[in-house]
């Protein structure tokens, strides 16, 4: 009896030769083909291939699938307005759609774990997520390769109880450290966390007054000894660790001193030479890369690549930002098109321990990307993971 379509393996390509592209590799673009042999990349050549079975590119850019290490899309699609939760298998199908369309081949779903006020998305237990991406994964329904971030928010009393699930789930790639409290990193600015709180949230000014207020006792509780179990945890179970919206010398200081491999979205240029210094990569948002500003008033992306302490980039709340992004630091900050690329791709990739992938050389997954240019800026043609055709 033939086995039922749905307990399959999906098919794999056991080779494809890609022909007649420009390749982005990690220091050159060259004109060449890539063969592909049970889902790697097996060969690079420069020049065309008069081989059979090729597949002409017609001179379109091929690059390395993109890296995406800190993405609140999926909460997005779980959540799409404000109390409206959606069934986790189609906010999954929908949220792996969008990230492959873009070109995202390996996506680490950040998940929100602690919500101090106790009544937002992030005060929700999450773990239906991990049934459901494995049960996709199964079906050979994904496009992308999934694993998680989980962002713990380390003033909320419910942080380690809704990160247990996640604990030792086999998808578990990065832990990052968050703390929202307006008034400091991201918030330093108090009004522009009002606008925030009051706006996404619907906070009434009181509500908002109330919470800052609240705020001191909170941290003096939970910030701590959660940032000590979290921090003991990464380092017992080799999970890269992150820290969130570093403003000060003092946070990139307390950042090394944990063992984080990656500072995310610094708020401030001093925080972003200390980390680059001291050996984090530094990760920053794409939309504040296309934007040209952050949404918050910190400190600009551009500024940070056109000073050199821009590491690499995540497309944070808009997935399609992250390769317009590589396009926007070559005009605007200077970067070659593999050193733009290398900051979606290979240098996020290593930060969380992923060597195996994020550029095109011999012996890597065969994640590919073809792109083509549209008035100057990137669209994706064609999305392959592991030399299967997924976009």
């Amino acid at each position: 009896m033939n086995e039922p379509q749905h307990q399959r393996e999906p098919r794999r390509m056991n080779d494809l030769l890609l022909n007649n592209a420009r390749l982005v590799l990690g220091t050159e673009v060259v004109r060449g083909h890539v063969v592909v042999r049970d889902g790697r990349i097996a060969e690079i050549g420069h020049g065309t291939t008069a081989a059979p079975g090729a597949i002409d590119l017609h001179g379109d850019l091929l690059l390395p699938g993109l890296v995406e290490v800190h993405t609140d899309n999926l909460e997005r699609h779980v959540m799409p307005r404000p109390r409206v939760y959606f069934p986790m298998q189609s906010a999954v199908q929908s949220h792996d759609a969008e990230v492959a369309a873009a070109g995202v081949t390996t996506v680490l779903d950040a998940i929100g774990v602690g919500d101090p006020y106790g009544d937002g998305f992030r005060s929700r237990d999450q773990s239906a997520l991990l049934e459901v991406l494995d049960r996709l994964e199964h079906a050979g329904a994904l496009r992308a390769d999934h694993l998680i971030h989980v962002r713990c928010e380390l003033p909320a009393d419910n942080t380690q109880a809704l990160f247990a699930p996640f604990a030792r789930h086999r998808r578990l790639r990065l832990i990052s450290l968050m703390d929202h409290t307006p008034g400091q990193r991201q918030w330093t600015d108090v009004e522009h966390a009002r606008i925030y709180y009051t706006g996404k949230k619907g906070w009434t000014d009181a509500r908002f007054d109330e919470e800052v207020r609240a705020a001191p006792e909170r941290q003096a509780k939970h910030a701590v000894p959660n940032r000590a179990w979290f921090t003991a945890f990464a380092r017992e179970h080799d999970v890269a660790l992150a820290t969130h919206d570093d403003t000060t010398l003092a946070h990139v200081e307390e950042a090394h001193a944990l063992g984080a491999s990656m500072s995310e979205f610094p708020t401030t240029m001093e925080a972003a030479r200390h980390a680059r210094s001291l050996g984090l990569c530094t990760v920053a948002g794409a939309p504040n890369v296309v934007r040209g500003g952050s949404h918050s008033g910190n400190v600009s992306a551009i500024d940070l690549a056109k000073a050199g302490v821009l590491d690499a980039l995540s497309s944070d709340y808009v997935p399609s930002s992250l390769l317009q992004a590589a396009w926007t630091l070559q005009r605007d900050a200077g970067f070659s098109l593999p050193e733009s690329v290398r900051a979606v791709s290979r240098t996020p990739a290593m930060a969380c321990g992923l060597d195996d992938r994020g550029e095109i050389a011999v012996g890597l997954q065969a994640d590919l990307v073809r792109v083509v240019e549209v008035a100057g800026l990137p669209a994706v043609r064609e999305v392959f993971r592991g030399g299967l055709r997924v976009a």
